[in-house]
Order: structure tokens, then sequence, then C-alpha cells
């Protein structure tokens, strides 16, 4: 990937003054380790009248592949689809605003001991970059470069194929900014802006991700009319450090306004103690529901179905009214991070001998499940294909048939309450669908009668009275015995003489 940046100048001010204030000679092509390749810079001309510096990133896709983060939020979208192929190496992104943070560090602070008048004053600068992805094309890059100060911002669509004109245009742009700024300020807005139009950084971003924005977007970024969109963006749209940037913003907006320093008016609070009330994450309320309708069931013999990372059985085995808990998932390396989280290598004997982690599919019937008092599938039914649901139904409530099971998923009429969802999206890549209440009403309500139970609907989070709560739980309670000659004892267990699926097993999974 590459950017150039160019200047002009005259003999009392030669733009070659340029190399002082990036601190990288016109005379020498110099190369820098980054930690996903190897950034060089060299200048293509350098005379009084004008100069350009280059920088060229040439990304390793091996190092890319083991160091970045993958697919996930905030992850690279193209990247997910295959780690091999994709527009990293070539297209402008958070891995080439890294190399300029990293190979321009002193220029992006504004310091220069050499030419000191240079860097403090406007120069006439021009910036390219061939090829930009822009989600939210061209019009959206003006509105994010046009109130920074550019005298032109040119965005023109890159064609898929220019032998093929009728296939459109695609995704990226190629970006021509050109205006009087401070070599810093511009440094800084491409430093964020970069990552932002593309929607995705290569790595986790952390906490002090915000400290970055809020000093990269110093003296711009208060007053920008699309900060809100640059801050969620910037951040990988995880809205607890958006929140946070956003009010740090507007302190500044306040103390710039009345010409104050940010502490001045930032002294309502008394650091020694904590007064702020810190909202209960959702996972957490989630498990808080379960654990409630479980002890409310009477339950002391618990599945839970599509354990994961052992999040929930970690919970359970805290509580001694739960004498055994089996999780169950079909990832062997999910029950190894379980197994991991719970030190089961490490329990003592009777802690051991309540907990048991096994690898399974929900889809089939599976003899271990039977005989126990409830079974839990937490944000589990979504993650299957809708044709594979009836499977699981039946091997849940048809063959395990635990006296409670408690299910429960998102509920996607409050997905417009997410400001860092994009409309019309799932909250989790793999969420093959996302029911409304309605739907889930309809489906528990049909599945509680097919096989003998009773169903009610609890609300998990706070209940919106316009598109209600966040998660969704449905509390089934077994209603019916099971029939003599089913294959199954009076603790609902099958016998030796039933394990095979019956024609009238197969008839129910049928209809399902």
């Amino acid at each position: 990937m590459f950017l150039t940046i160019s200047t002009t100048g005259n003999q009392e001010r030669p733009a070659t003054d340029l190399g002082f204030l990036l601190h990288k000679h016109p005379d020498k092509a110099q190369t820098f380790s980054t930690s996903h390749g190897t950034a060089h810079v060299l200048y293509p001309e350098a005379s009084v009248e004008r100069c350009t510096a280059a920088l060229l990133l040439e990304v390793d896709p091996v190092a890319l592949v083991r160091r970045g983060k993958g697919k996930g939020r905030g992850g690279s979208p193209d990247s997910a689809l295959a780690q091999y192929v994709n527009d990293r190496p070539y297209a402008a992104s958070s891995l080439l605003a890294v190399a300029l943070s990293t190979v321009f560090k002193t220029a992006l602070q504004g310091v220069c001991s050499a030419r000191p008048e240079r860097a403090a004053a406007p120069l006439p600068l021009r910036v390219e970059v061939p090829a930009l992805p822009a989600r939210g094309g061209a019009e959206l890059v003006a509105k994010l470069f046009a109130p920074l100060g550019w005298t032109t911002v040119s965005a023109q669509p890159v064609p898929l194929d220019e032998q093929f004109p009728q296939w459109g245009d695609s995704r990226y742009v190629q970006l021509v900014l050109e205006g009087e700024l401070r070599l810093a300020d511009a440094l800084r807005q491409l430093y964020v802006l970069l990552p932002v139009l593309d929607d995705s950084k290569h790595y986790w971003v952390a906490p002090d991700e915000v400290d970055k924005l809020l000093r990269a977007g110093e003296g711009w970024l208060a007053e920008h009319p699309e900060q809100k969109l640059i801050t969620s963006r910037y951040l990988a749209r995880r809205w607890s450090l958006t929140r946070q940037a956003m009010e740090r913003l507007e302190l500044v907006r306040l103390a710039e306004a009345d010409d104050l320093e940010v502490e001045e008016i930032d002294n309502a609070v008394d650091e020694t103690t904590d007064t702020d009330e810190r909202p209960v994450p959702l996972a957490v309320q989630r498990r808080d529901a379960i654990l409630r309708a479980l002890d409310a069931a009477g339950a002391s013999r618990v599945l839970d179905l599509g354990c994961g990372q052992g999040q929930l059985v970690q919970a359970l085995l805290k509580n001694v009214k739960f004498t055994e808990i089996v999780g169950v998932d079909v990832s062997m390396r999910a029950l190894t991070i379980a197994s991991r989280r719970l030190k089961i290598d490490r329990l003592g004997e009777r802690q051991a001998e309540r907990v048991k982690l096994m690898q399974g599919s929900l889809t089939y019937t599976d003899k271990r499940l039977t005989g126990y008092d409830a079974a839990v599938l937490s944000e589990v039914v979504e993650h299957l294909d809708l044709p594979r649901l009836p499977a699981l139904e039946y091997a849940v409530f048809g063959s395990a048939r635990p006296r409670t099971v408690l299910v429960t998923t998102p509920n996607v009429e409050y997905n417009v309450r997410w400001e860092s969802l994009p409309a019309g999206h799932v909250r989790h890549g793999d969420h093959r669908f996302e029911w409304t209440r309605a739907e889930f009403r309809a489906w528990a309500e049909r599945v509680a009668a097919r096989h003998g139970y009773g169903v009610e609907f609890v609300p998990v989070g706070p209940d919106d009275p316009e598109v209600g709560p966040p998660t969704q739980m449905a509390v089934f309670t077994r209603t019916t015995q099971d029939k003599p000659g089913d294959g199954r004892d009076k603790q609902g267990r099958r016998d030796g003489r039933s394990e095979q699926t019956t024609p009238q097993d197969e008839k129910e999974a049928k209809a399902a």
C-alpha cells in the first residue's frame, strides 16, 4: 500500500524542508520494520520548487494471519472470508495508519528542532492515496475531509475492471487532498480517518484506543460534524469506548468554548469516591436470570447445552444446590477453554465429582443427556440453520426430556437500541437468524404443545415498552408423564431396549 505527501516551495522556503519536518532525509531511502511487514520511505522528487515523500508498506501476509485478530467485531471482513486472499496488502487501512504513526512519530507530534517555524506554520500540501477502501463511498470521504480545511477533496471511484465498465465501481477510491495545513495536523487526520473509512482494524481495540483517538483528534475532532461516526468506527463500534470518548470530547468542546482547561470544568466529582453506577453487562443479567429460574424449578442436576467457554458452568459450580453439572459443546476448542476456566485439573475431589464437560452435537439424540432436572440452551438456537432446529427440538424435548428447559435468544426488535450495531445486522456474525418476540413465542408454544411441556416467557435486561427486552427467555416445564413402553424409565431415561430411534420418533421429528 502506498501514500505520498507533496509540498511546493521557493528559494526562501525550499520544498525540501519537508525532509526536516518528517525527519527523513530526501537523499536516502530508509526501511523500517513494523509488526505486520516493512515500511519504506523514499523521495520520488526533491527540489527547491517541489518535494514528494512516499510511504510504501509491504505487508507480510503470514504475520498478518498470525498476529491479526481475524474475524470478529472490528476485524477485517475480507480476512474473515479468506485469510490469505484479501485486500490488506494493497488498500490503505489501519495497517497504513499504524505505519504512519511508527515511521513519522515525531512529525505527528509537530516537533522539529531544525525548522520549528516551518512545523508550526501551514504548508501547501498534496496527499495522494491510490487505493483507499471507502465504506460510504466518495460522499463520505468528502464529509470527513472537507470540514478539516482541505480546499480540494477528490475521491475518484476505482472501477472493478477497466475493461468491463458495465461491472461498475469497486468500494475503493483514489484519494487526493490539497490545501494549506500544518503537516502534523494532516498526518493526525490521516491516522484517524484511514481506518474509519475502511471501517475495520487489524488489531483488537482496547481501552487505550480512546486516548490515541483523543491525542490524534486534538484541535479538530471535538468540532467535527461527523464526530459520532468517526468515534464509533475508529473504536470498532465498541459502545462503551465510544461513549467514553464522546463524553471526553464534549468536555474538550466546552473547555475550548469558555477558553478554559478541561481540568477546570471537569471537577464536579470527588476523585476519591466512585459514585458512578456501572451498568450490569447483559451477559451477567442473562446468567442471573437463568440461575433464578433454575432455583425456582428446584433443579439440582443441570445440563448446559452449548456451554461454549464455560461461563454458566462456572456460575453453577459456585452454588452447592447444583449437585451435578454437565457442559456439552460440539467444539473441542471451546471445551478446552472451559476446562482451563474451571481449573478442572485443580479442583478438589468433591468439586470434580459435580462437574463434567463432554463433546456432543445437540442435533442428535444422546442417551447421556437423559434423566436430568433441567437443561439450558443459552444463546444457542440462533446459531443453527433453521432446517436443523427440528432435530435439536427432538433431541432435547423428545429424547432427553428434562423436567425444565430454559431457552434464551436475542430479541431482534431490540437491535435498534444498540447504537453500535449497523441497521439490518444481527448481533453476532454466526447468528443464522434472530427472532422477534412474536416469532419466538410462536416457536416455543409449538414445541411445548408437541412434546408435552408448558411454557412461560421471561424478559431479560431492560424491558423497553416499545421493542421489549434485549434477551427473551422461555421456561419450559414438562406437564405430561412419558407413556409406558416408550423406552423410558420413571425418571425419563431410556432403557437398553430403546436406544434406536423408533418409527414414532422419526414421525415426530419429521413433523417438527
